[in-house]
């Protein structure tokens, strides 16, 4: 899969773009704040609906304009497909697949890439919610199918809510709880199980990328924890398991008006020769975990989808040291992965050229 070009009308700071992607590396190179992480944005938003740094679409619009639009055109398994998005300040977006409109729940899955970006250098150390929208976003991709049931399974939750802060009213009967907790539970046991299906997976990656990066020196696991679960085997199904505590937490879950157990409260945890990174792992070993995790990701949804995504790094070059800068630009250039990198200083590559090269300043973009 890769990018062949991608035109931006009044988004961000760019008033209109035509850019030509080559298939293989792609470096985006500038100060800050001239519009380099604008084109890592739009190809994410195409992925999965939605930006990496702002909730409201109308910010994505250029400031002076009433409306705003971007067309991704791509190649997907030798077929060529085109992803348009038209944004607007009075109006609902529209997102169009060559030429179709269609939903959100209708383009997951149809454009793949993978983002990694200085923030993702957090997702160890930083909360669990951060190390679950990783894992969603990419099952997301890989199988649409599973963000249907993640979105079935979020109004679930939203629901049971609502009655639980009316019990608590006493305006329900705590009875009505039943039908709700039939429904997360069967809802839930068919995310864990995918869940964990894909840890699997990306802990056998992961510790293969992970070895590469530090010459065999470190084995990466990666693990999939379900809250309140003290085995990771039941014996009764994992909905049955789920209804049952259910039913143990009701009172504290009237009493705080949420749900206190579901995949929305899992976590991936991570560890290094047997250690967790979160808690002892060194800041090298954090990166290179992250770094290794990302990577994982690629090869995941490469076994699922039948090719590799397309990789957007966003500054990231710059917070990895020499060697696993190296580790990275080989692994991308012996796979041919498309990447689009966005960088402040060429320092950060090897002297000779490893892709195609592009300034951008103050919106617009040239090959130098």
């Amino acid at each position: 899969m890769f990018v062949r070009s991608l035109q931006l009308r009044n988004y961000r700071n760019y008033q209109e773009l035509d850019l030509a992607l080559s298939p293989e590396i792609n470096v985006l190179l500038g100060a800050n704040a001239q519009g380099k992480t604008n084109i890592i944005e739009a190809a994410f938003y195409a992925s999965l609906g939605h930006s990496h740094r702002t909730q409201r679409d109308a910010d994505l619009i250029r400031w002076d304009a009433p409306a705003g639009a971007f067309r991704l055109a791509f190649t997907r398994l030798d077929a060529e497909n085109q992803i348009a998005v038209q944004l607007s300040r009075e109006t609902r977006r529209r997102i169009l697949l060559n030429g179709q409109a269609i939903r959100t729940k209708e383009l997951i899955g149809t454009f793949h890439a993978v983002l990694f970006s200085p923030e993702d250098l957090f997702l160890i150390k930083g909360a669990p919610a951060g190390r679950r929208r990783f894992l969603d976003g990419e099952l997301s991709q890989a199988s649409p199918s599973y963000y249907r049931e993640l979105v079935r399974y979020g109004k679930i939750v939203v629901q049971r809510n609502v009655l639980l802060k009316r019990i608590r009213e006493r305006r329900e009967k705590a009875d009505m709880l039943s039908f709700w907790d039939a429904q997360l539970a069967a809802s839930a046991e068919v995310i864990v199980t995918k869940r964990r299906e894909a840890v699997k997976k990306l802990n056998m990656l992961a510790k293969l990328m992970q070895r590469r990066m530090t010459g065999q020196a470190e084995s990466l696991a990666v693990h999939y924890e379900v809250k309140g679960m003290e085995e990771d085997h039941v014996t009764n199904g994992l909905a049955a398991w789920y209804n049952k505590m259910l039913k143990s937490m009701r009172e504290a879950d009237v009493q705080r008006g949420a749900t206190g157990v579901g995949p929305h409260h899992d976590d991936l945890v991570l560890s290094v020769n047997g250690v967790n990174l979160r808690t002892f792992g060194s800041q090298g070993q954090q990166r290179t975990g992250v770094l290794a995790l990302k990577l994982a990701e690629l090869d995941f949804l490469r076994s699922e989808t039948g090719e590799y995504p397309v990789l957007l790094l966003d500054d990231v070059m710059s917070e990895l040291d020499e060697q696993r800068r190296h580790a990275l630009l080989a692994f991308l250039r012996r796979e041919r992965i498309q990447t689009i990198i966005t960088a402040t200083d060429a320092a950060y590559f090897p002297k000779e050229r490893i892709g195609t090269y592009y300034e951008v300043h103050d919106g617009r973009i040239r090959e130098p």
